[in-house]
């Protein structure tokens, strides 16, 4: 599945610390939300984003609420 960001948006505020680094997130919720990924499974992927230098914020506790939030995911333990 390829997902466009496009910048020219606004896209949510996942506490990333640039633009750049929550338009990524926000394509994690996006691809989360269409294959109905668990949040074990999203939480890996931010852990995989975080990995690149310019996104290690991706598993900081703000940011990983705000996208445990966005899923609506509320059911599943939040610390996986």
């Amino acid at each position: 599945m390829e997902i466009n960001i496009n910048l020219d948006r606004k896209t949510p505020d996942y506490a990333m610390f640039t633009d750049l680094g929550n338009a990524a997130v926000h394509a994690i919720v996006v691809a989360a939300k269409a294959n109905q990924m668990t949040w074990a499974q999203t939480y890996r992927a931010l852990c995989e984003l975080s990995k690149q230098r310019e996104f290690g914020e991706a598993t900081d506790t703000a940011v990983r609420e705000m996208v445990y939030c966005a899923l609506g995911v509320e059911d599943e333990p939040f610390y996986v």
